[in-house]
């Protein structure tokens, strides 16, 4: 089965009296389960719509989506897939571990529960705390959310979307807000993720490098109105091997190779695109 399945999907949004923006033009898109994709292009091109497209968070004005073989709204009430935006979104009332941890309490801990029927509180407490040690919050997890940089706060949001360890990761951009220390940690991680879950992931970037680096597949978007131009094959071993080689990969010949590849036909589709005034 395949993770997401995007068909002809196009999305305009209304412009009043005016004919509208078209965001998305007959976009096509396949992940496959255990594969990450990444979405690449330049600002406006419609890569974080149609991300919400697959989210179910936005609906196509034209085409279709499916996640597992499911209507994206279905794959949402499900809660199928884990979520990561540019925004942390985080409840401002609830402590840090408690933001990781809301994923777990609504459906019952990671896939488990207590006899009583309620969540297990002893495996949320473990997987919460196994999280922020991940992103290097350990000391903030009873802080609030106001209390955090806007760095800290991503760092949060991305724990809590790995929280029951979900079969798809959607993710716009999460590591964008990190030190590059941090950010480089955090892709390594995701690797060794994916490698022990099998999850697949919809991954959204502007950083050439970090869609080599983590990709199985790179998408390369042209300007609004977005379309796909290009789809890059990334053959530079498993998650797993990633993961293992750290900096060793990213300074192997095949990885520059790749990236310049990725960053050529980010150039061809920008001369080759319809551009829309503004």
């Amino acid at each position: 089965m395949t993770a997401v399945v995007v068909s002809g999907a196009g999305r305009v949004f209304d412009g009043g009296s005016d004919a509208g923006t078209v965001a998305l033009t007959d976009v096509d898109l396949t992940v496959g389960e255990g594969e990450l994709v990444s979405l690449i292009g330049p600002s406006g091109c419609g890569k974080s719509t149609l991300l919400r497209l697959i989210a179910d968070l936005d609906a196509p004005t034209s085409g279709s989506v499916a996640v597992f073989g499911k209507t994206a709204e279905r794959a949402r009430k499900d809660q199928d897939y884990g979520i990561a935006f540019q925004q942390a979104g985080l409840l401002p009332w609830r402590s840090v571990r408690a933001n990781v941890e809301l994923p777990m309490q609504l459906r019952g801990g990671a896939g488990q529960r207590g006899k009583s029927g309620q969540p297990n509180k002893a495996e949320r407490a473990a997987r919460s705390a196994e999280l922020l040690a991940l992103v290097g919050l350990t000391d903030f997890a009873d802080h609030r959310p106001h209390q955090l940089s806007g760095g800290m706060q991503q760092r949060v949001a991305i724990a809590r979307a790995l929280a029951r360890s979900p079969r798809l990761l959607l993710m716009d951009e999460p590591f964008g807000a990190l030190d590059e220390m941090t950010r480089e940690r955090l892709q390594d991680e995701l690797l060794r993720i994916r490698a022990t879950t099998g999850a697949a992931v919809v991954f959204v970037t502007h950083s050439i490098a970090e869609a080599v680096y983590l990709s199985d597949c790179v998408v390369v978007m042209s300007p609004r109105p977005g379309r796909v131009v290009a789809t890059l094959d990334v053959p530079l071993g498993t998650p797993a091997d990633r993961a293992a080689r750290g900096i060793g990969l990213r300074e192997d010949p095949a990885y520059f190779e790749r990236v310049s590849a990725v960053r050529e036909a980010l150039h061809s589709g920008d001369a080759a695109s319809d551009r829309v005034p503004t």
